[in-house]
């Protein structure tokens, strides 16, 4: 699969780095996306360390235009993109009565204008290939959680979107599929944990008594299933949700 190449975006860090890391060690040229690209260097400078080719691009996904010359860009200097992870987000927590407008607006253009904008543009060069993986970073608070009504809803539209693509695009051999974490231990857990008061241990230890499995999530864990997701092999599972959460979610 050394002639694929694929866009991670939020792949400055957390899951998406250690996306963008994964797939190039399975092969894949990486487009390093995130919104400063002085951001992206760490990551870049990983892969190329360890023999792969990755190119650190700069861009708001929720902005048309950026997204538009970001996909551009990597066509030209790397190759006509044929995966596309969807990882990049933000958040903006809050109780709904204390939520403001650019609270909402920010957690949903970033997550779900942001996802349908790179899904849109890559589509393009995907169906020309006739060969196609999208990936959408869901969550398990898709299934609704307290204080993030503006996340959870982004995260439950991804889902929707996943279907629809999954649907338009299978007759040119693309697939589409969302992967749902649940507690990740990354930077945005920790700001989370900060939000409510508490330290990460505080906040970990409490979240893996109720996980199964009995450990915290790493970034890696949601990297391998990115993996299986775009390999050229997985080509009749698409449109799926799944839930990588230490145990079932339902």
């Amino acid at each position: 699969m050394t002639s694929r190449v694929a866009i991670v975006t939020g792949a400055a860090r957390g899951i998406g780095a250690a996306t963008a890391k994964r797939l190039a060690e399975d092969g894949f040229a990486v487009a390093v996306v995130d919104l400063d690209e002085g951001q992206c260097a760490g990551t870049v400078s990983a892969i190329e360390g360890a023999g792969g080719k990755a190119l650190a691009v700069g861009a708001d996904v929720s902005d048309a235009e950026q997204v538009r010359a970001a996909v551009d860009r990597v066509a030209t200097e790397l190759g006509a993109p044929t995966v596309l992870v969807n990882n990049a987000g933000v958040l903006r927590d809050n109780l709904l009565f204390k939520m403001s407008d650019d609270d909402w607006d920010t957690v949903l253009n970033v997550h779900l204008r942001g996802s349908f904008l790179m899904s849109r543009e890559v589509q393009k060069h995907m169906v020309e290939a006739k060969f196609g993986r999208i990936v959408n970073l869901s969550s398990t608070s898709a299934l609704g959680n307290r204080g993030q009504a503006n996340y959870s809803t982004a995260k439950a539209g991804l889902q929707g979107l996943t279907k629809t693509l999954a649907i338009e695009l299978g007759k040119f051999g693309i697939t589409a599929n969302a992967i749902a974490p649940g507690f990740i231990a990354t930077d945005m857990t920790k700001a989370t944990a900060e939000r409510v008061g508490v330290s990460f241990d505080e906040f970990s230890k409490a979240a893996v008594g109720g996980i199964p499995v009995g450990r915290p999530g790493a970034p890696e864990d949601i990297a391998n299933t990115v993996s299986f997701f775009v390999d050229e092999r997985s080509g009749f599972v698409s449109g799926q949700v799944i839930y990588v959460a230490g145990g079932p979610k339902a």
